[in-house]
């Protein structure tokens, strides 16, 4: 949960719609805009029209489908993070929690997933977290689906040099404990928490503490059973 509601300014978060079914795009649409702090600027069936219209609209975040034609979600997730001119924020919204799709999506820098079955108040308070800056972490989903796909050998965590506290940090994020969480657990500022998140995101190359969880599974730092 954050305490973040709305976008910069308090502002209702804007948002993007992508999905290649009419009848899930277009619920959605409907659903999500009934939310006070919600405004949903536009929708994309696919992952050519996602990058189009997020680089036209500039949404603070994209629900983006993983499998769509002309571009699948993952390409267009990438494309849209490499942009330098503040990318929006990305969930992947998937029917499946064991889906390979979204695993490669968090990868590519997806700030987190939702699955298409949940309450649409539980996908509105997932745009409102990402856009907050948080993450959305379902971690037995997470371990499900990185234990699903064979470990590389060679994935081990990069020459990162993580200190004893930025290992364990990462940890707790891996659990899918919020800054203010893992401040709390250590006994420690929640400025410092940010300052050791920030740290382990730019000695692994991560794009957001998503990406940095997944590198933590696919390195075997964390393991799957894992829960803090």
């Amino acid at each position: 949960m954050t305490d973040t509601p709305t976008g910069p300014g308090g502002a209702p978060v804007t948002l993007l719609i992508a999905d290649d079914d009419e009848v899930t795009r277009s619920g959605l649409g409907v659903l999500l805009a009934a939310q006070p702090d919600i405004e949903v600027v536009g929708a994309a069936a696919d992952g050519v029209e996602a990058v189009e219209r997020a680089r036209a609209l500039r949404p603070d975040v994209v629900l983006m489908d993983v499998r769509m034609p002309r571009r699948n979600g993952i390409e267009a997730t990438r494309q849209l993070l490499a942009d330098a001119a503040a990318p929006p924020k990305v969930v992947v919204i998937t029917t499946f929690e064991n889906d390979d799709y979204v695993t490669a999506a968090l990868s590519a820098g997806a700030s987190g997933f939702v699955l298409k079955r949940l309450p649409v108040p539980q996908i509105a308070e997932a745009v409102r977290v990402v856009a907050a800056g948080e993450a959305i972490l379902f971690p037995a989903a997470l371990r499900r689906m990185v234990t699903a796909r064979p470990l590389d050998s060679a994935a081990a965590l990069p020459d990162a040099a993580l200190t004893a506290r930025e290992e364990e940090v990462l940890r707790l994020m891996a659990t899918g404990l919020s800054n203010p969480e893992i401040a709390a657990a250590l006994t420690v500022s929640l400025e410092t928490v940010k300052t050791h998140v920030g740290n382990v995101l730019t000695k692994l190359g991560a794009q957001n503490r998503t990406h940095a969880v997944v590198i933590a599974y696919e390195s075997g730092l964390v393991v799957p059973g894992f829960t803090g």
